[in-house]
């Protein structure tokens, strides 16, 4: 299913406030970047009554637990829930590769600290501290973007600390952008969305990085199947009935 240009315009709103950080993703008192910040960690399993979910769209982590993995591929190990007081200081010094191994194929992203330092140092910092390993793509809007990074798949969760805005100076919201998600001003975290096409978002979201390879496992994720779960706000299904995972993130400097 492919949406109007009129859809992806409208949705582009949508960013800021059906997927993103909860208040209490926010800074806490600043500590110094590196620091190791404190660690609370709690494996994320799906409760006993889950498989009363099954079938139905998920709006959590554990409901994507009990339906199909995307693409074929088998289901990894569950994410591991981490709270941090700020990131650590990651030593980004020049251009820096990801490689996002999903359930559908590699993603490889050329990640650009000369203009989002911030953004790039904190993705690269949860990615070696294994962060989204394991963790899910919640919300998936075809000719638009696809949304990850947020461990609890409720659109709400994040890392227990929020990072400075670095908004580029105008709209380059293009196909294979990588870029952060936010609830408004000061609320960016660890969640961030991939573009499946050109689109005209202002630029209130920070752009961090752009794939370089791999378009052709976009092209698989945009087209696996939606509903609509009980919590979404989308006007249309984004919710994906395969779960499509990151399986792991390797970083090359």
């Amino acid at each position: 299913m492919h949406l109007t240009r009129t859809f992806a315009i409208a949705a582009s709103v949508a960013i800021v406030s059906a997927a993103c950080s909860s208040p209490s993703d926010t800074a806490s008192e600043t500590t110094v970047a590196s620091q190791a910040p404190s660690t609370t960690v709690a494996l994320v399993e799906a409760p006993a009554t889950t498989v009363a979910l099954v079938g139905a769209p998920p709006s959590g982590y554990p409901g994507y637990r009990v339906q199909p993995t995307a693409c074929g591929a088998d289901q990894p190990e569950p994410v591991v829930e981490m709270q941090f007081d700020a990131p650590g200081d990651a030593g980004i010094e020049g251009a820096t590769v990801v490689i996002l191994e999903t359930s559908c194929g590699p993603l490889e992203i050329e990640l650009d600290p000369s203009v989002a330092p911030e953004s790039v140092n904190s993705f690269v910092f949860l990615a070696e501290s294994g962060y989204f390993d394991g963790s899910v793509s919640h919300r998936i809007i075809p000719g638009f973007m696809m949304q990850a990074g947020d461990p609890t798949a409720t659109g709400l969760g994040g890392p227990g600390y929020a990072i400075a805005d670095e908004f580029p100076p105008e709209s380059a919201y293009d196909r294979g952008v990588v870029a952060m998600a936010n609830a408004g001003p000061g609320t960016t975290g660890s969640q961030f969305f991939i573009m499946f096409a050109d689109g005209p978002l202002p630029p209130n979201y920070t752009i961090f990085g752009k794939i370089t390879n791999g378009l052709e496992t976009l092209d698989l994720i945009e087209q696996l199947p939606l509903g609509r779960s009980a919590t979404s706000a989308d006007p249309t299904p984004s919710t994906p009935l395969e779960s499509l995972y990151i399986e792991s993130v390797t970083v090359t400097r």
